[in-house]
């Protein structure tokens, strides 16, 4: 699947009151772990690859991240599966091993057919993700980002791992 995905720094409070204005949603909010996998052979940071395991509440889910496709966005290609909490010996007997955990809380939000995340990021700070499937996507999402008030200049194409590594 192609997850087409703009990222930015946003204050929570006022960004959920803008959401509200603009008919956006409210689906969910939850408590998420994700835990980030070195390769054995392989060197992910060079090839701009992830693969982590995901636990959200009781469910877990192996995600592997393909390197970036456009220079605006962090749009790749995703595969993510259903797994079990042994998940995590099968990764360890294969030879990975665990680089570093992200926590955050996120709520969910739907606007139009664009699905929108406020993230509380322990240790980074609060994030807005707009997400969607296809690259008809991308356009919506800057209409977006026009309306919620927010500048490209604001927004990155890093990842939380690579944000919490920059900053220590």
């Amino acid at each position: 699947m192609l997850e087409v995905e703009i990222k930015a720094k946003v204050e929570i409070e006022p960004m959920e009151k803008r959401l509200g204005e603009l008919g956006a949603e409210f689906i969910n909010r939850t408590h998420q772990k994700d835990v980030y996998f070195r390769h054995p052979c392989h060197d992910f940071k060079k090839s701009d690859e992830a693969l982590r395991v995901r636990k959200v509440e009781d469910n877990y889910f192996l995600t592997y991240k393909g390197e970036k496709l456009d220079p605006e966005t962090k749009t790749r290609k995703e595969i993510q599966i259903r797994a079990e909490k042994g998940v995590f010996n099968l990764l360890k007997n294969l030879g990975f091993s665990p680089i570093r955990e992200v926590e955050k809380w996120r709520s969910l939000y739907q606007w139009k057919d664009l699905r929108i995340y406020l993230d509380e990021v322990k240790e980074l700070g609060n994030f807005m993700e707009l997400e969607g499937t296809s690259w008809k996507h991308k356009e919506k999402m800057f209409e977006l980002l026009q309306k919620l008030g927010i500048e490209k200049r604001k927004l990155t194409r890093k990842s939380y791992l690579e944000l919490l590594e920059e900053s220590g």
